[in-house]
């Protein structure tokens, strides 16, 4: 298929142009730096400089992963402006673009568990209530953002992901600290931490990709989820480092604001749909996950 990838030079990107490359697929990634998709995407993979030179390539499928990184900075009005044009506003251009030539047969769009909201223990599958927070907004303005591609006969999958592990990405910045034994659990430790290898949210996105009768959301999760003071513990008991430094909920909240809500609060997502789907994970099991990834290069200093 020819497939096209916004956010292609990602943490989650790259990964899945090269597993895209690797099962024969012809990719195209949309990027503001069409400079780089080569050296990060692979040199057979054409970069996209602007929404223009979509149609040109028309492409029969589409996942849609752009969007600046929402924890990296406290959500002032600017940062909040920020996150939903990277996110809603490039995702209507994105699908007027597609309506200007034979539309997708299906486009997999990007969405998180920030849509459920803060909820406790509760478990939530892709049919759960959510809370009205500004995650849940963001979330559920995305998702809209995307379904008027299925009035093109597009069939839309929507990915609501957890914290995706990996060589790399967050659970980098993590690692000097665990390394020194100066890890700890946020907040009480007893919020949920929807977690999911980076291996496997990518063969989900290739799942949804060619499997012609799934549609809606997908919460792009492994199935047991841990509460932070579990993850915490299994990391550093791989690290071989005590982690006691706990980071109280009160101190988080006033050096980031809202933005502690992400670090604070959880949601205790499951994968139902995909699991019922028939999607196997080769990643169930947090100690496994981890050990994988600390195995691999680049995992961090």
């Amino acid at each position: 298929m020819r497939v096209l990838i916004t956010g292609g030079t990602g943490f989650i990107g790259t990964a899945l142009c090269a597993h895209l490359r690797d099962q024969g697929h012809t990719l195209a990634v949309l990027s503001r730096r069409p400079a780089r998709v080569p050296a990060l995407c692979g040199a057979d993979v054409q970069a996209l400089a602007g929404l223009a030179a979509v149609p040109g390539f028309a492409p029969e499928a589409v996942v849609n992963l752009s969007g600046a990184p929402i924890a990296n900075r406290p959500w002032t009005r600017a940062r909040r402006r920020l996150l939903r044009d990277s996110r809603i506003a490039s995702t209507r251009e994105l699908v007027t673009a597609l309506s200007r030539s034979e539309p997708p047969q299906v486009m997999v769009s990007g969405s998180a568990v920030g849509y459920y909201g803060a909820r406790g223990d509760e478990p939530l599958d892709e049919e759960a209530d959510a809370v009205n927070d500004f995650p849940h907004q963001l979330c559920r303005d995305w998702e809209q953002a995307a379904q008027p591609v299925a009035a093109l006969g597009t069939r839309l999958c929507l990915l609501r992901t957890g914290l995706v592990l990996g060589p790399g990405g967050m659970l980098a910045r993590l690692l000097p600290a665990f390394r020194l034994g100066l890890g700890g659990p946020l907040g009480s430790g007893e919020q949920w931490m929807s977690w999911v290898h980076r291996d496997d949210l990518v063969a989900l996105i290739d799942y949804l990709l060619v499997h012609q009768t799934l549609t809606g959301p997908f919460n792009g999760t492994a199935p047991n989820p841990v509460t932070n003071r579990e993850f915490t513990e299994t990391l550093a008991r791989l690290l071989k480092r005590p982690a006691r430094l706990r980071l109280p909920a009160g101190l988080l909240r006033a050096a980031l604001g809202d933005l502690a809500t992400l670090l604070v609060d959880g949601q205790r997502a499951l994968p139902d749909k995909a699991l019922k789907a028939g999607f196997e994970f080769r990643y169930s099991q947090l100690d496994v996950a981890l050990a994988e990834i600390l195995r691999a290069p680049h995992s961090g200093p």
